[in-house]
């Protein structure tokens, strides 16, 4: 009965509040609340009159990691701080927009009383060169100004002479600026003149500049100084990137109340919440907007509550929103009984309306969440749900991962990858895409999300997962599941973040910013050949891989090698010997006798495997349109090297640099034994990785192989199949059963 006079209270005083207002002065409050610690506890907060917030800090303890680390310089004062990582003056740091000002050196040339610093390096630091906020800015007469990366120009600008013509802007005339790529962290930059004869050495410099501080000063070359301010971008990492704020633990990038977000790459930034400041890499504080009347839009009554506010109206007014109205003002005890009955029934038919609406509601999810079930289930069976189950339950039962091969559901993979955003998209080929994502554990994963539904790509999906089941290897990529619930299916891999082997080995950016040394390169050939063999002689049943080549093999982030892509594989009986099946296989690293005989042994994996290690002996791609046709498979190219003597003649530079001539040649027999054309004359995985261990274990006093290449135990003779073929073609086999597949630098989850 209370509650039905209440709503009649309400409704009527709505009521006449259409007829009539009444507004009451907000009262205005001018207490502030104390601005919240950014420094850690117990941590300098200041050094002269710079502010250090964490995560940055001066002295042990106070910084997130040695990467935010500052040295406050108390030899001069103010006392001045400098990012201890990259030995720069420190300017200003902001967290609202994750940047640091510091204080950048000038680049010059010619120019007397500078000291001509070649330059400026960011590299193994957190920082990067802010491009929206930098501009390269290079003065002087007749100054070409180039900024290189990697050999490579990557941008610059030229200043022109004109001595009659004052010019304060930097539009050419003796003073010019270009803008930069983003993530840049690396700068040689070299100056020099385009005209020939005097001139050639006037004083010329160039400099990275805050556009903000270059537009408020008069610059020439006589007035500027050693050091000029410029932004450098930053982010965080070496944690778990969370959004649950309400629980936080010491392995949360952000601290409570506040979210995290992608930077770039590995790195994240933090901010807080609404309703709360401070600092989000300690804590965020909440933010009494009561005690701030341009915070608040309360009329009488504020209560504060976390990361919000409550309005409320003294006893004898009423709450229309955020004001509040007398009620005697309204002529409450003057209404009629009609009116009173008139006010009921409406009350009663919107009560109706709202019972409507709310039970249509009701139904319309429960039907939307029967479909959904319904949909879900036909998708599982679509996309072989029960035959995987079938598969499954058949694999041995001594095997854990068959055990922990989880089902995820879809809600949980649309999560992860923030509803398959496209800022998480790792690679994408013409089978699917691959996503970054973030599991509610915590974990990184790959996930697999094909774009057709074939019946030869679904048999091929089932057997990656059965085969993965059975497989427990370090060297082999985790399968952490499986989703059959939507329309095309899913797989969950553990992430790998340093991408292929065959990026690193082909990719000159790669090569540069970290070389596959020879060290690594026998290292990852050991790993790879000691997963292969587990394959073949170690686990539960024989799996022949079937696929074995430079894109299928990734790098963690100590760069271990990690074989993937098992979509081709076969598990076999323990005294069988082969399988017949058609031809699959990649260009370049196909089994010829295979291709010949539709017979897939151990020893066909173990030509692939050669193949993979004349790729990282000579660097070169497996199929190249730029050798003879008759050596444009690497493998055959390699063979006729080793006949002719000229082995360190297609070696890669870095090879012959960091590696003993015996261990080249013993990796080159090992290899070329790996590619006899009779697989019967090929060694085992097994003797294979003892090989390589034999070949590791000897560095730097590995001797007695001889030098006479022609007694090796080979034959090189025709391949049979047609080499007519450019880079881009697929081979041609009489047999209509016969599928091949061309060597990716794409995505290697990505070639089923």
């Amino acid at each position: 009965m209370v509650s039905i006079q209440l709503l009649l209270h309400t409704f009527f005083l709505f009521f006449f509040f259409l007829l009539q207002l009444q507004s009451l002065n907000k009262p205005t409050l001018a207490v502030s609340a104390a601005s919240p610690p950014m420094a850690k506890p117990g941590c300098p907060e200041m050094c002269g009159n710079i502010s250090i917030p964490y995560p940055f800090g001066i002295g042990e303890n106070c910084y997130f990691n040695p990467e935010f680390a500052v040295t406050c310089n108390s030899s001069s004062l103010p006392h001045k701080p400098f990012l201890t990582t990259i030995n720069l003056e420190l300017l200003q740091i902001s967290l609202q927009t994750t940047t640091v000002r510091v204080n950048g050196p000038v680049i010059s040339s010619n120019c007397q009383g500078r000291s001509g610093i070649a330059d400026i390096s960011l590299t193994g630091s957190p920082f990067s060169f802010s491009d929206s906020s930098n501009r390269f800015t290079a003065l002087g007469c007749d100054n070409l100004a180039l900024i290189y990366r990697q050999a490579t120009v990557i941008g610059g600008c030229l200043s022109i002479c004109n001595v009659t013509v004052e010019e304060k802007s930097c539009y050419g005339i003796n003073c010019c600026q270009t803008s930069i790529p983003p993530y840049l962290k690396f700068i040689n930059a070299s100056l020099r003149g385009i005209n020939s004869g005097e001139g050639n050495n006037d004083c010329r410099v160039a400099f990275m500049v805050d556009k903000e501080w270059f537009s408020s000063n008069t610059i020439n070359i006589s007035g500027l100084p050693e050091y000029v301010p410029m932004v450098l971008d930053w982010g965080i990492g070496d944690g778990v990137c969370s959004n649950e704020s309400s629980v936080r633990n010491s392995s949360d990038l952000c601290g409570m109340n506040a979210s995290c977000s992608t930077k770039v790459g590995i790195y994240y930034e933090c901010s807080c919440g609404k309703g709360y400041n401070g600092n989000p890499y300690l804590s965020c504080q909440d933010i009494n907007e009561c005690e701030e009347s341009e915070l608040n839009t309360c009329q009488m009554i504020c209560e504060n509550t976390a990361g919000s506010y409550k309005c409320s109206c003294p006893t004898g007014y009423v709450s229309m929103g955020n004001d509040c109205f007398v009620l005697a003002d309204y002529g409450y005890t003057k209404v009629s009984r009609f009116k009173m009955l008139l006010i009921i029934g409406i009350i009663g038919g919107i009560i109706g309306l709202v019972c409507l609406v709310i039970g249509s509601w009701f139904v319309y999810k429960l039907v939307k969440r029967h479909k959904s079930a319904k949909l879900r289930q036909k998708f599982f069976k679509r996309n072989g749900g029960l035959l995987l189950q079938q598969q499954l339950s058949s694999a041995d039962s001594n095997t854990t991962n068959v055990d922990t091969t989880k089902m995820f559901s879809s809600k949980e993979l649309e999560k992860a990858t923030d509803h398959y955003n496209h800022n998480r998209i790792l690679g994408q080929g013409g089978q699917g895409t691959v996503y970054k994502g973030m599991l509610t554990d915590g974990r990184i994963v790959a996930i697999k999300k094909s774009k057709t539904v074939e019946e030869t790509k679904l048999d091929q999906f089932i057997n990656e997962v059965v085969i993965l089941s059975q497989v427990n290897h370090r060297n082999v990529v985790k399968l952490l599941g499986c989703c059959l619930e939507t329309d095309v299916p899913l797989l969950v891999y553990e992430f790998v973040p340093n991408g292929t082997l065959f990026r690193h080995l082909q990719d000159s950016n790669s090569n540069e910013e970290f070389p596959i040394t020879w060290e690594m390169r026998l290292r990852i050939a050991t790993e790879v050949g000691n997963a292969l063999s587990y394959l073949h002689s170690a686990a539960s049943f024989p799996i022949y891989h079937r696929d074995i080549k430079s894109t299928n093999i990734l790098l963690d982030e100590k760069y271990r090698a990690k074989v993937s892509d098992f979509g081709t594989s076969k598990s076999i009986e323990i005294d069988q010997t082969h399988v017949t099946t058609r031809v699959q296989g990649t260009f370049g690293y196909l089994d010829p006798e295979y291709f010949q005989s539709s017979q897939f042994t151990e020893k066909s994996d173990v030509y692939s495997f050669g193949v993979v290690l004349v790729e990282l002996l000579t660097g070169q791609k497996p199929i190249s349109s730029a050798r003879s046709v008759e050596e444009r498979s690497l493998a055959t190219y390699f063979l006729v090297s080793m006949e002719q003597n000229r082995l360190f003649e297609i070696v890669d530079s870095r090879v012959q640099k960091e590696g003993g001539k015996e261990e080249i040649k013993a990796v080159a027999k090992l290899a070329r034994s790996c590619l006899n054309l009779n697989r019967k004359n090929r060694p085992t995985m097994k003797t294979v990785v003892m090989e390589l261990e034999r070949i590791r274990g000897s560095a730097g006093t590995f001797s007695g192989i001889d030098d006479d290449y022609k007694e090796m135990d080979y034959c090189i003779g025709d391949y049979p199949v047609s080499w007519d073929v450019d880079s881009g073609s697929i081979m041609s086999y009489s047999n209509s059963s016969t599928v091949m597949t061309l060597p990716s630098d794409g995505h290697p989850l990505l070639s089923n």
